[in-house]
């Protein structure tokens, strides 16, 4: 079938590896993949539903690519997370949508096309536990020197506010055998660096082998010629075991840098969060990771205005931030989400109320990011080059404190190209509230 596509994929970079496994399935099957939407025939919509801002960047694209039925377009298909939420309400509010491909069936996105294009309004939801198919093929969409790998789907934790559970199922790992060939292949194509991503990579493998085994995984993985940086993401602070703080500090090419979404500090919040863990076991993993690996990057992310936080539980946390002085923090104002139990919860707190929580907060970590990043002047960096800027001798690239479109970036001089992708040391000279400045150094004469 000689149809042109054209793939949007919002959201997370677990939702962005479901859309590069459509994009492997359609390229097999001899489908012609655009980056020009005014020129294609089918156009996927690869949405996030996770919380209501989410859900409104995903409608207003849908909405923007409908307009394109009045062109070209034959075909418009909304996949992602939102799909699987509101299947129903999609196809009724949004008569411009021809197919809805939930979570668990993106690896049927070619027979979904084959039924619509017969005129068929094609819905396939339902197969949230699905477990990870490890035959299909996938084209990386990031950048050729990084990679993402989603090493387990789905989530048993339950947060109270989260909706997770019910669009990605329970939690399933992938075979230990499957992630390691996956990532010699991606070694073999260029990647330097790969970012192992999943609700909890914290509890890696229990349901398959019966332990946690992210500490024995990065150990394989650390083992692998041509890759130079492994990043681990959401790491929940209960399961950060002194194995896997052993495993960070003794690996090479593991980056001493952790993300912890911990979330609050107060323990009446985290209890009615569903969250398995309190203030002072999140206090003694903050201090036995720095403990053990010097130097180490903590990015942790907070939710403010969650039901029943009083000024007394915020202070608390204000409290919190200034004494922890993490190296990267984001806050995000509560989102009250259908069908989930902090939906029905009492003292929901006003949208002012948790803006102007989130931007003191906010404020807070600005001074805390600059005078950490002032810290960094005169020391030599090992920095990751991603784009070149126009018109002068100036590049862009980031540290292995840095995960790609979340952290910061250093702003890198070089009298010579540099290769796009490479690996280089800097001097740096100036510091900015989140982004660093320094030139490249020859390596050769420190």
């Amino acid at each position: 079938m000689n149809l042109s596509i054209f793939l949007e994929s919002l959201g997370c970079s677990k939702n962005l590896i479901d859309a590069e496994v459509m994009l492997g399935l359609l390229n097999k099957y001899g489908y012609k993949l655009t980056n020009n939407k005014y020129k294609a025939d089918v156009i996927i919509v690869n949405t996030c539903g996770f919380i209501e801002a989410a859900k409104e960047e995903s409608i207003n694209k849908i909405i923007e690519m409908g307009k394109l039925k009045e062109e070209n377009l034959k075909l418009l298909i909304v996949s992602g997370c939102l799909a699987e939420r509101y299947a129903e309400e999609l196809l009724k509010e949004l008569p411009e949508v021809d197919a809805i491909v939930g979570t668990g069936n993106y690896n049927e996105i070619i027979e979904i096309i084959h039924e619509s294009i017969k005129g068929n309004k094609t819905v396939r939801v339902g197969n949230i536990d699905r477990m990870y198919d490890e035959s299909l093929p996938r084209i990386q969409t990031t950048p050729k020197h990084t990679a993402y790998v989603k090493i387990s789907d789905g989530c048993d934790n339950y947060c109270t506010y989260c909706i997770i559970p019910k669009l990605r199922g329970k939690y399933r790992s992938r075979r230990l055998e499957s992630i390691i060939k996956e990532v010699e292949g991606l070694a073999n194509n260029g990647v330097k660096e790969v970012i192992l991503i999943a609700q909890d990579t914290t509890r890696y493998g229990i349901d398959l082998y019966d332990e946690y085994m992210l500490p024995d995984l990065l150990q394989k993985l650390n083992d692998i010629e041509g890759i130079q940086w492994i990043r681990i993401l959401y790491c929940y602070p209960e399961m950060i075991t002194d194995d896997l703080i052993k495993t960070i500090a003794n690996c090479h090419k593991i980056c001493k840098y952790i993300d912890i979404p911990i979330q609050h500090c107060s323990n009446y919040i985290l209890k009615k969060m569903n969250r398995k863990t309190d203030k002072i076991s999140i206090l003694n993993v903050i201090s036995r990771l720095r403990e053990n690996i010097p130097n180490i990057t903590i990015r942790t992310s907070l939710i403010v205005g969650f039901p029943g936080e009083e000024e007394e539980h915020f202070n608390e946390l204000v409290d919190f931030v200034k004494e922890i002085k993490f190296d990267r923090l984001g806050v995000f104002t509560y989102s009250k989400e259908e069908n989930t139990p902090a939906e029905k919860m009492p003292n929901q707190v006003p949208e002012d109320i948790k803006i102007e929580r989130q931007k003191i907060i906010m404020e807070i970590q600005q001074d805390i990011s600059y005078r950490k990043n002032t810290e960094k002047i005169n020391t030599i960096i090992d920095v990751l080059i991603e784009e070149k800027l126009e018109g002068n001798n100036e590049y862009l690239g980031r540290t292995k404190g840095d995960t790609p479109e979340i952290d910061g970036l250093v702003y890198v001089q070089s009298k010579l190209p540099i290769k796009i992708g490479e690996i280089v040391k800097v001097k740096i000279t100036n510091a900015l509230e989140y982004d660093l400045m320094g030139e490249k150094v020859d390596e050769f004469s420190q």
